[in-house]
């Protein structure tokens, strides 16, 4: 027995039987079964139950199992770990341990009674009670299952412990009824009419912000198949996390609600039809690559989605996961979409700053024509991200600033304007602008010494210099605006 030459496996006495002929041929032989076929990592896998009585239904079973925290080294996590969950699930129909108190949330009083069904000294209650207050004042909230998942993912970095703060966990949650409501939303906006196209390639009749959005959603899938190859799973959850917030929540599903609105224009039907084939691959991909962090409600918002003709995958679980699509990698449109979401930033920061709410008139004041007939072009888009705009209008340096407008710059060649006149206090705006003029015309100063210093040219890398330069011509778009601001608001005096 200690010899392994007579040793065959098999998952049955056939097939062990038919191993041994070839083993052995044209010797007699008779197989026995060793009774002891359990490796020490297999029979540590039943442990959570089998001490419980598995597999008789034992009251200790039904009372204790499934236990509630498990205690163990990250070493053995696949070994040992991975075992129990899997062999739980198969033999018991439960997994052996449950986060349960984070899935479903926990008051702070529940939690202070169960530091009273252990064996802990009294005096260790009280310093555990006082340490459960100030982790958790207001008790654990209800996070579930998938945002849980994420958070841990999202954490997981070089190093091997994390020190988990249970709000992120919340914040995750939030992100859930978030990626819920806009998936919901959307598939409202398509109707139930709506039927995919066969495939999700470039048609030529996407719109600048459709074509911005592929562009993110392929830089999204790149960085995330990137770092689940690399085991990153920060970065990757990172990725999926900003492209389904920062740009199809926050930009791309606001951008087309107008679009998709019932009573659209019929001329506008062509358009319509290109922008919901794009809000359709944003949703189909997007799922996709976040379902390996949030399985439960990415597979119930897929089962919702219409499917495109040659889909018949019945779960989430067995469709292919998104990689690089080339056609839609896009620097220009990229480049140019990121010059506009800069202007609508400005304008919403103008917006806040004088607080007004509604029908504000907002001016674009650009040095080139290209910038004048991409803001003119893009003009419907500005409107729809500012809230409380009423209109746009784009005009070129040269041409007269209206009177009693606010400015903010946001290159050396374009400018954003607020009316504000009858909504402030005059003195206190020249005030402001002339605080503003006079701090930005001492960082000019600042930098023109800098750059006046002997040798520059050769003592200072040519990377320094073009940024110098770059941040010489924005000092002095700047002062050039805000002094014919002031001008302007002293004219309405």
């Amino acid at each position: 027995r200690s010899d392994g030459t007579y040793w065959v496996s098999g998952r049955n006495m056939n097939e062990a039987s038919e191993k041994a002929k070839k083993k052995f041929p044209n010797v007699e032989f008779t197989l026995e079964q060793d009774p002891d076929v359990l490796d020490t990592w297999f029979s540590s896998g039943l442990w959570p139950f089998s001490i419980f009585g598995w597999p008789e239904k034992t009251d200790d079973l039904v009372n204790f199992y499934p236990t509630s925290l498990l205690e163990t080294g990250w070493d053995i996590l696949f070994f040992w770990v991975a075992r129990m969950v899997m062999l739980g699930i198969k033999l018991t129909g439960q997994v052996p341990f449950d986060p349960v108190d984070v899935i479903e949330g926990i008051s702070l009083e529940k939690l202070h009674a169960k530091l009273y069904e252990g064996n802990l000294d009294k005096r260790e209650i009280e310093k555990a009670k006082a340490g459960q207050k100030a982790d958790y004042p207001n008790g654990i909230p209800e996070c579930g299952t998938d945002a849980l998942r994420f958070a841990l993912c999202a954490y997981t970095s070089t190093g091997r412990d994390i020190n988990l703060d249970i709000l992120r966990v919340e914040g995750y949650r939030k992100f859930c009824n978030k990626l819920w409501n806009a998936t919901r939303f959307a598939l409202i906006k398509l109707g139930t009419d709506f039927k995919p196209r066969f495939d999700a390639n470039i048609t030529g009749k996407e719109s600048l912000a459709e074509l911005w959005t592929l562009h993110k959603l392929n830089q999204a899938i790149i960085d995330t198949n990137r770092a689940l190859y690399e085991k990153n799973f920060m970065n990757a959850t990172t990725a999926v996390y900003s492209f389904w917030l920062y740009v199809l929540c926050d930009i791309y599903i606001e951008l087309i609600k107008p679009l998709t609105a019932n009573d659209s224009i019929p001329s506008n039907a062509e358009c319509k039809r290109s922008a919901e084939d794009t809000l359709y691959t944003c949703l189909e991909a997007g799922l996709k690559l976040l379902h390996p962090f949030m399985p439960f409600v990415t597979e119930e918002l897929y089962q919702r989605l219409p499917r495109r003709p040659n889909d018949d995958n019945p779960t989430i679980v067995k469709a292919k996961y998104p990689l690089e699509a080339p056609e839609y990698h896009n620097p220009h449109a990229e480049e140019q979409f990121d010059l506009v979401f800069s202007v609508v930033k400005a304008a919403r920061s103008l917006i806040v700053e004088y607080n007004i709410q509604s029908n504000a008139s907002l001016f674009i004041q650009v040095s080139s024509n290209s910038l004048a007939t991409l803001f003119t072009a893009q003009e419907q888009s500005i409107v729809t991200l500012v809230k409380g705009a009423k209109s746009i209008h784009v005009f070129q340096h040269g041409e007269s600033i209206p009177a009693g407008c606010a400015l903010s710059t946001v290159t050396d060649e374009i400018n954003v304007l607020l009316l504000v006149k009858g909504f402030v206090d005059i003195d206190a705006e020249v005030a402001k602008f002339q605080n503003k003029f006079d701090k930005t015309t001492q960082a000019l100063a600042l930098l023109q010494k800098k750059i006046q210093i002997p040798d520059y040219e050769s003592k200072v890398p040519i990377d320094v210099r073009d940024t110098n330069e770059a941040k010489l011509k924005a000092y002095q778009a700047e002062i050039d605006a805000l002094g014919h601001s002031i001008q302007n608001f002293l004219k309405l005096k």
